[in-house]
């Protein structure tokens, strides 16, 4: 009963948080039914964007200056660097796509009006370039189909780098050239001084030009997309499975944490301006009047963190739909230490076009603190796995036209119509380290990330006794944010210098404002990993913090720091604490974390030719499969509607006997009911990718999900390559996906002849 009121409790505390922040615009957008596919101008373009009122979009860039851009970043003297695909999905059958044509512009606005009037091709012949990064002079780099990261750097100015440097390779990684969605993307630059990315179960950090990993152990998350908040907090989002933000709770270093209740099913919703019949699903994806009726795209979220906007607008989440040619915001809230989003419009998108080529991909926070939106603008958003002939979509895509459409792009800001602020011109590059140390309290986050950044890179460890000052300094009045934020920035940036002392530290875990103290308890985790007592004790008696954001770092610091040392203290919390659902959820995603780490050992007694393929099969599956069915296996928490994929837990093709089922599923796809459950999306074909990939990871499925741990050699969970290219061979004309049906009565006893021929060679 007491936690039925707790949670009703919840519920209105944040409706009305909620509602506070909602906005109603007076003039209803008009609906297109039949829109054109004919390209629009810029200008044209323009006219067709719904915004509310008080806002307006502006160009910042368009082709030819750019074509079919993917990401943005700035460096810290202004200059915007634009990753561009030239190869993807130039028709729909993807032709060429793997050819290293793409590249990477380097645009500047020369006359500060707003608009990019210069450009250069940075870097050329790249293999579409996913993730992108300014790190002081120097641009981190990652290509399509590999994990490796290298910087590039222009030393005689002329826009273009001269200069390139390998500076992280992965030798044990396996090239992944099947999908194009099922990648990493990110490498956002958190405060905590880590750059983060999605699907890699990894976090990388950049010192003395070159990164060292951290690993996680339950995988990567989210799909194309990835940001922070003011205080670290990270939003994932998951195309794929149809979720469009995911694993905010907690950093997913601690492991995954997703409650049912984040946001609400109406949030799945999407309210497009315009009929939008090229949808990957079908009509099941689709309303009356033609229009997306969820969530099937999002990407390029951001939150927004600029000084150019109305102070509600703050910490508002933003996330991109280029199916549904709109872009959400919504508002964010902590009750009892959890976190929920919220549509911040009822029924209704911040951004929505009736320009069928619009297509918004990526969205930033600008050095000018307005928000910046990246419009690949074109036909096809969806990758090649997806347009195969005759299905829905290419029947949509071959009718509409909309394969022609290629090689444009542009670049837009959303400005308040309000009072207009002095646009400062950053000119960090060029700056004294005691100069950056100022900005650490500017009021645009983009401003306060760099000077960080800049300052970890520089390492120069003359400005610590400023961060100390200001780490120390009493705090403003009740309403200043940037004085606490200042506090929060030059923590973490003591951190980055590795110059955080326990007196400092001290006086942070006691600071007045909760955020700080919250940043402070992270911090500590160095000190009590080292088994500092002084720190330790202080960092034990905040269990009883008044902040119940507070509480849950407390319980996610020291379980990480020594999980054993401070069991104590995590049951005295679980039993006194009125944070209960999300310290008893904290606590339970930490103990997954724990057996996912446990695998190795588990997978001890086996031999290593088993061993090894279950290990790497592992590593794909959660950072590839999970999108969809869960790092479990069980499926994923989606709101309001069925689970995207089904449980393979038990699943018939992983089943003992059934090898060649599972190796058919991969190959060609699966489609129809599922033991008499219809699901949103279809099973992909995964085909394209190696024949040792697909043998890898329905090793690890087969021996986690299907009970399948058999001594009997011919009966092992282990799927050789051989098997597969077998099938391969044998399914070659088939272009059709299965359904479950077909597979009960195909039989392949040819795997079982196969498997006795290997075994009499050894």
């Amino acid at each position: 009963m007491k936690l039925k009121i707790q949670l009703v409790y919840q519920v209105l505390i944040c409706s009305l948080l909620f509602s506070c922040g909602l906005k109603k615009d007076s003039k209803k957008p008009e609906f297109n039914p039949n829109p054109s596919s004919t390209y629009n101008s810029p200008e044209e373009s323009l006219k067709t964007m719904h915004l509310p009122e008080g806002y307006h979009m502006e160009l910042v860039a368009s082709e030819p200056m750019i074509k079919e851009p993917v990401a943005i970043t700035w460096d810290a003297n202004g200059r915007m660097y634009v990753a561009e695909m030239l190869t993807y999905m130039q028709d729909a059958d993807a032709t060429g796509e793997q050819m290293p044509y793409s590249r990477i512009m380097l645009l500047e606005d020369t006359s500060h009006d707003g608009v990019m009037d210069k450009s250069s091709v940075y870097i050329d012949s790249l293999l579409l370039p996913r993730m992108i990064q300014c790190v002081g002079t120097k641009l981190l780099v990652n290509e399509t189909n590999t994990i490796t990261i290298s910087s590039y750097e222009d030393t005689d100015g002329d826009g273009k780098a001269d200069k390139k440097k390998i500076v992280y390779q992965d030798p044990t990684y396996s090239s992944n050239d099947a999908n194009m969605e099922h990648q990493r993307s990110g490498l956002d630059w958190n405060i905590d001084n880590w750059m983060y990315v999605t699907y890699e179960g990894a976090r990388f950090r950049y010192e003395n030009d070159s990164i060292r990993v951290d690993k996680m152990p339950t995988g990567g998350d989210g799909q194309w997309g990835l940001t922070h908040d003011n205080y670290g907090r990270l939003f994932y989002s998951s195309a794929g499975g149809e979720n469009p933000v995911l694993g905010f709770q907690i950093n997913p270093v601690y492991g995954r944490l997703n409650f049912p209740d984040q946001f609400g099913p109406e949030f799945q919703e999407v309210w497009p301006i315009i009929a939008t019949p090229d949808v990957q699903g079908g009509a099941a994806r689709l309303r009356a009047n033609n229009t997306l009726n969820h969530f099937t795209a999002s990407c390029g979220q951001s939150i927004y963190r600029g000084d150019a906007f109305p102070k509600d607008f703050i910490g508002d989440y933003i996330v991109c739909e280029p199916v549904g040619r709109i872009i959400r915001r919504a508002k964010v809230t902590n009750v009892n230490g959890k976190t929920f989003l919220k549509n911040a419009y009822n029924q209704e998108e911040f951004i929505s076009s009736s320009d069928m080529n619009f297509r918004p991909l990526n969205s930033a926070t600008g050095p000018d603190g307005n928000l910046y939106i990246v419009d690949i603008y074109r036909g096809i958003v969806q990758q090649g796995n997806w347009t195969k002939k005759e299905s829905f979509l290419r029947n949509k895509i071959d009718s509409l036209g909309l394969a022609k459409n290629i090689g444009r792009g542009r670049i837009y800001r959303v400005v308040h119509d309000g009072e207009k602020k002095a646009v400062q011109q950053p000119n960090m590059l060029n700056e004294s380290p005691a100069n950056l140390v100022k900005y650490l309290g500017h009021p645009n986050g983009w401003w306060r990330d760099n000077a960080q950044k800049l300052l970890v890179i520089k390492g120069d460890k003359s400005v610590v006794p400023a961060l100390k000052e200001i780490a120390t300094s009493k705090p403003g009045s009740p309403n200043d944010d940037s004085a606490h934020l200042a506090r929060i920035h030059a923590l973490w940036t003591l951190d980055g210098l590795y110059s955080m002392d326990q007196e400092i530290l001290i006086h942070a875990l006691n600071d007045p404002h909760p955020k700080v103290r919250k940043a402070a308890v992270w911090i500590s985790e160095s000190f009590l990993s080292k088994n500092n007592a002084e720190i330790t004790n202080a960092v034990y008696k905040m269990k009883d913090d008044a902040d119940l954001d507070v509480q849950t770092q407390v319980m996610l610091s020291i379980y990480h720091a020594n999980k054993q040392k401070s069991s104590a203290v995590v049951t005295e919390m679980l039993a006194h604490q009125s944070n209960t659902e999300m310290l008893t959820a904290v606590k339970d995603a930490m103990d997954k974390r724990e057996l996912v780490k446990e695998l190795s050992a588990r997978l001890g007694n086996l031999p290593a030719k088993v061993k090894g393929p279950i290990l790497s099969g592992a590593v794909t599956f959660r950072s590839t499969c999970a999108t969809c069915h869960g790092a479990d296996g069980k499926g994923i928490i989606t709101t309001g509607s069925s689970m995207p994929a089904p449980s393979l837990v038990g699943a018939l093709p992983l089943s003992v006997g059934n090898k060649h089922m599972a190796i058919e599923v991969i190959l060609k796809g699966l489609k129809g009911p599922i033991n008499g459950k219809t699901y949103p999306s279809e099973m992909p074909s995964l085909a394209s990718n190696s024949n040792n990939w697909i043998a890898n990871v329905l090793t690890y499925a087969r021996y986690e999900f299907g009970g399948n741990r058999a001594k009997n050699k011919l009966d092992s969970p282990q799927v050789s390559s051989k098997e597969v290219a077998k099938i391969r061979k044998d399914m070659e004309a088939r272009t059709a996906a299965f359904t479950v049906e077909e597979l009960k009565k195909l039989k392949d006893t040819s795997l079982v002849a196969l498997a006795k021929r290997e075994s009499q060679k050894k």
